[in-house]
């Protein structure tokens, strides 16, 4: 008998005047494939903030839209519990650094999340939206309120996007056929009785959006009886039709529990894969070239090193590099394939890029001039802004890592050192760069054990430019001799000017800043650097100074009136 597959079904109610300017949010996405069902789940949940906020309909949208876009892109070896922590980490700290640049408003959102999967719901809450569980006729609340009262009012006491650290309740209950979950907002509070909720629910349970549609009237008109507004009402039921068989969730997952491939030369075939060629092999990771059997397209596989295949440690690592560059989605970042069939090893797929490296370029283009040069900064300085904005750090910006095609257009390769941000910034960023290894474009405070941050990219980015603008490194000194902070007072920034008359002296200003020793001491924002690189190119034997640009029209009046006034005397002296 074949497995049994979860099936679950759903409605939903929404009461707003106004949905342009609602505070709530909901959704839920069931997967038409059986096989990722089985391995993520169907998923629903509800977002929602206060009505004070100036962005609430975009914090909810964007909460919902983006957890489960992530979440669904996640491996398919990781545990539900693993997947869906990375994911909520990931938005906080996004949603908590944009909330800085927002005027009346803000990212925070509370926020409920079941996943149904197997015969298992598992419960990710934070804040004060609510879900309950009807099991025949008892009605229980199962989320926990986090709430505290300020003068009559209450206010989520935690939240996503609130503080750096997210602290999220999780729980994982047992699923029985018949079941039904009802997600809300707070606003149902002081309406309906846990009666009213079973009696209207079971009054048709076999359409569950007009069940939805009666729980929302039967609020709206019990909060007009009771005088307070009834414009924020959200109701989501989720009924279990069908438990799924029995499935693997096991800890383990979370690292994956496929076996790592084994050795591969060309002619080898993997998963309806063929090998082409072996383009590296270092002492972590594999990179082949391969072609799918079935549709003729050519990919890179990158696969852990099999000598690795028992340190979990790094197959963690491993299988976060994928979905870190999946959820990326830039043209100046290499994209992430799907196989056309399932994989029976632990390995992911990358585009091919018919390109080779900036090392390669500028090796064969001695003669490029300075705006080709600046062009490719440019598209380099793209790719790094990109997975800024979604909080991950690249940690190996260096020449062999940028690829260019012959149309000039660059992409960003290799994530063996990438990080994401969660609830403990960028702690263990340093230690997993130097395990990778430090080139000679890495920031100083890599060498020194030191704390890093996404400054630490922006030093590996300006190195790469001054590089391909001078052919030299900033800083005579070695930085892989550096040992305390007094060695970094010691290193000198050798003027890219200096070597190459051509470069501009804004932007040898804002490179000599970028890559100053002292972390702290650069660019607060990385678009500073890559506007410098956006400004027009005057003659390169005197660029303007941003003071002098705004001067120079005043200047040239001041010039035409001096050159008048000279006209002037010179006729009252010829008279």
């Amino acid at each position: 008998m074949a497995d049994a597959e979860l099936s679950l079904s759903y409605g939903q109610a929404f009461v707003a005047p106004d949905r342009k300017r609602h505070r709530s949010s909901m959704s839920l996405e069931i997967p038409v494939e059986r096989g990722q069902l089985a391995a993520k789940g169907g998923c629903a949940l509800i977002a929602d903030t206060t009505s004070k906020n100036a962005i609430a309909k975009q914090a909810g949208d964007l909460t919902v839209r983006g957890f489960l876009a992530d979440y669904f892109a996640t491996p398919d070896n990781w545990s539900v519990k693993y997947s869906a922590t990375r994911v909520l980490r990931a938005l906080n700290s996004w949603c908590y650094s944009q909330s800085r640049f927002v005027r009346g408003g803000s990212y925070v959102t509370s926020i409920s999340a079941v996943i149904f999967r197997g015969q298992s719901a598992h419960l990710f809450h934070a804040g004060d939206t609510v879900v309950f569980r009807l099991r025949g006729g008892e009605f229980e609340q199962i989320s926990r309120d986090h709430v505290t009262d300020l003068g009559g009012y209450r206010y989520p006491s935690r939240a996503l996007g609130m503080d750096v650290n997210l602290d999220i309740d999780y729980i994982e209950l047992p699923l029985k056929q018949g079941d039904i979950f009802l997600l809300t907002t707070q606003a149902v509070r002081g309406t309906l009785l846990p009666s009213d909720f079973v009696s209207l629910i079971r009054a048709d349970v076999s359409d569950l959006d007009a069940a939805s549609e009666r729980l929302a009237h039967a609020a709206a008109e019990r909060a007009d009886e009771r005088g307070y507004t009834a414009d924020q009402f959200c109701f989501q039921l989720v009924r279990i039709d069908r438990l799924a068989s029995a499935v693997d969730d096991t800890p383990g997952r979370v690292y994956g529990d496929l076996p790592v491939p084994r050795e591969l030369e060309p002619g080898d075939r993997i998963d309806g894969l063929e090998v082409l060629e072996v383009m590296s092999r270092s002492a972590r990771v594999r990179v082949y070239k391969v072609r799918d059997i079935k549709s003729r397209r050519v990919m890179v596989m990158k696969a852990p090193s099999p000598e690795l295949s028992l340190k979990n440690a790094y197959l963690e690592h491993f299988l976060l590099q994928q979905w870190v560059v999946d959820r990326v989605n830039s043209p100046f970042v290499v994209k992430v394939m799907e196989p056309s069939r399932p994989r029976d090893h632990l390995y992911y797929l990358l585009e091919h890029l018919e390109a080779r490296t900036l090392t390669d370029w500028a090796r064969q283009h001695p003669q490029a001039n300075l705006e080709q040069r600046l062009d490719i900064a440019r598209q380099l300085g793209k790719a790094v802004h990109a997975l800024h904005r979604r909080e991950v750090m690249h940690q190996l910006i260096h020449p062999d890592n940028v690829m260019i095609d012959r149309h000039g257009k660059v992409v960003l390769v290799d994530f063996g050192a990438c990080h994401l941000r969660e609830g403990d910034g960028h702690e263990s960023a340093g230690p997993l760069a130097r395990q990778v290894g430090l080139t000679k474009h890495s920031a100083p405070e890599y060498a020194l054990g030191a704390e890093v941050s996404r400054r630490s990219d922006q030093y590996g980015l300006a190195s790469v430019i001054y590089w391909l603008l001078t052919g030299m490194q900033p800083y005579s000194q070695s930085l892989e001799q550096l040992r305390t902070q007094t060695d970094l007072e010691l290193l000198e920034y050798q003027s890219a000017r200096m070597r190459n008359a051509e470069v501009p002296q804004m932007l040898d200003e804002a490179l000599k800043r970028a890559l100053d020793p002292q972390r702290t001491l650069r660019f607060r924002r990385l678009s500073e650097l890559l506007y410098a690189l956006r400004l027009p190119q005057q003659d390169p034997g005197k660029a303007l100074t941003p003071s002098e640009a705004m001067r120079e029209p005043a200047n040239f009046w001041q010039g035409v009136a001096g050159i008048l006034l000279l006209l002037l005397v010179l006729s009252w002296l010829l008279k």
